[in-house]
């Protein structure tokens, strides 16, 4: 079982990080990761791994075929490892030598490490064969915004590559760096969108008796909509509800006739989520008929929640486990509140989503989604090793 100080990981290793500083250079926004496909892609083949392109658009899957088992018959078992490959519509701010050459668009979420450490594991794992079955290698679009990974399973994607368990890594910025969290049950919140758009009576600003002021009511919502989440909502639950953007008016002196307010709202349960959809909706309007005005709203459901399952949860445990120890363990954490759309995979076949701490004391960092942010390399060698491990443990020769 490869080690993260194993020679050969440690070779690709260094050449990953060349790969991932190269895609950090040029990031690319959810479905035109043209560039990316095509490097994931032409490396995929130079190692004899077979490729299918054109899932989900710029998506794709390398699917490697192990070593008979000593039978002479393939085991038929078959694992998906899953990367996003999308960057984020921000500016960069860190002065890197291989900073985003693109303005205003930045791999913000480390997924150019992700990419990269599956690459790793795929040219190590070509080159072993060390198992008995088929490991698909799946590279998703699209997960900062349009979910590309439902777009994928919608097109086929374990119909086309069945997949007996399905796993996912995504780097942590609250953990030390090397340090392992797979927890069971819910790992990432379901991300829903509200826009909501207050119909007024515009007028001159000294005259506001005369109209109906969306500004106002606009305000009196968004204070409003925090009760749902402050009043209504079990204190032992989970929600959060952000309304993020506020757009009305054009002169100082001018009372708007409109003005949109939109947000995310956060939830883990199904009950939860129901329930926080009609209350917002129930205040929302009543706040704005208080007010005389008319709201106008548009929820739509996002990313589910991520589930880990018991059983892949077991397996992906005992594979960091073995690679870094208990001491680099967490088995049990509180959910996070940031969408995922790994939810997709995990709901169509039996998943696990891990958590790589990055946190290098040393030097302090920024969260993701920071224009500050930047993945650290030096967890590329641990994240390769636990691919090629946890293939190796579950596609065991027999």
């Amino acid at each position: 079982m490869p080690t993260e100080n194993h020679p050969r990981i440690a070779a690709i290793s260094a050449e990953a990080g060349e790969w991932r500083r190269d895609m950090h250079a040029h990031p690319e926004l959810s479905f035109a990761e043209h560039r990316t496909s095509d490097l994931v892609a032409a490396r995929l083949e130079s190692w004899g791994i077979e490729v299918t392109r054109g899932i989900a658009g710029t998506g794709l899957v390398g699917t490697l075929r192990g070593r008979d088992a000593p039978s002479g018959r393939n085991s038929g078992r078959a694992i998906g490892l899953r990367a996003d490959m999308d960057a984020l519509p921000m500016q960069e701010i860190t002065g890197l030598p291989y900073a985003s050459t693109v303005d205003g668009r930045m791999h913000a979420c480390g997924h150019d490490g992700h990419t990269a450490m599956l690459l790793g594991a795929a040219q190590y794992l070509a080159e072993t064969r060390d198992f008995d079955g088929t490991v698909h290698f799946i590279f998703q679009p699209a997960e900062e915004d349009g979910g590309g990974g439902e777009v994928m399973v919608k097109e086929g994607l374990f119909e086309r590559f069945p997949c007996d368990q399905v796993f996912g890594i995504h780097n942590d910025t609250q953990t030390p760096a090397g340090v392992f969290t797979v927890a069971r049950g819910t790992v990432n919140a379901a991300a829903d969108s509200i826009d909501i758009r207050i119909l007024g009576k515009g007028g001159h600003a000294a005259r506001p008796h005369q109209t109906l002021d969306p500004v106002l009511g606009a305000a009196h919502i968004i204070v409003a909509a925090q009760s749902v989440v402050s009043r209504r909502t079990d204190p032992l639950d989970s929600a959060v509800v952000s309304l993020c953007t506020v757009h009305g008016g054009t002169a100082r002196n001018v009372i708007p006739e409109e003005v949109t307010v939109t947000g995310t709202v956060r939830t883990l349960k199904p009950a939860t989520r129901d329930a926080v959809e009609q209350q917002l909706k129930a205040v929302i309007t009543a706040t704005a008929e208080a007010h005389g005005l008319r709201a106008e709203i548009t929820y739509v459901r996002g990313y589910p929640a991520v589930i880990n399952r018991d059983e892949p949860v077991e397996r992906a445990r005992l594979a960091a486990a073995a690679l870094a120890g208990e001491d680099r363990l967490i088995r049990e954490r509180p959910p996070t509140m940031g969408g995922e759309d790994f939810s997709y995979l995990a709901n169509a076949v039996p998943g696990c989503f891990i958590r790589l701490g990055q946190v290098d004391p040393a030097k302090p960092g920024f969260a993701t989604h920071h224009p500050g942010y930047d993945f650290n390399d030096a967890i590329l060698p641990t994240g390769i090793a636990f691919w090629a491990s946890l293939v190796e443990q579950e596609l065991k020769p027999e």
